[in-house]
């Protein structure tokens, strides 16, 4: 019996940015304690899809903004959310967070 193996240069060294991404302040870190912070308001995120309630806390906002515009995009998907569904949450908290106009 003849075992064949082959091997095949990769384009990219491995490990490639990996290293410069876990050691940064923008890597991995903040992602995983946000994804963590998710799961322990995702009954807020819940009742915001089925039943309208738009009250969603600032803790979980926070989290939902450092996943969408810091991490990956498949974040939210990995815990069951579809796109749509993350760019609805980015949406509200994004809105959520920013300033109240001036009355004029």
């Amino acid at each position: 019996m003849t075992l064949a193996t082959a091997a095949r240069e990769l384009p990219i060294k491995p490990g490639h940015m990996l290293a410069a991404r876990l050691e940064t302040s923008e890597g991995l870190i903040p992602c995983w304690n946000a994804l963590m912070e998710l799961k322990s308001c995702s009954n807020e995120i819940v009742l915001f899809f089925l039943s309208g309630q738009t009250d969603i806390g600032p803790d979980c906002c926070r989290a939902i903004s450092i996943i969408t515009h810091n991490c990956w995009p498949a974040m939210l998907t990995s815990i069951g959310f579809t796109a749509e569904e993350g760019n609805i949450l980015r949406g509200y908290c994004d809105a959520a967070s920013a300033p109240a106009a001036a009355p004029s």
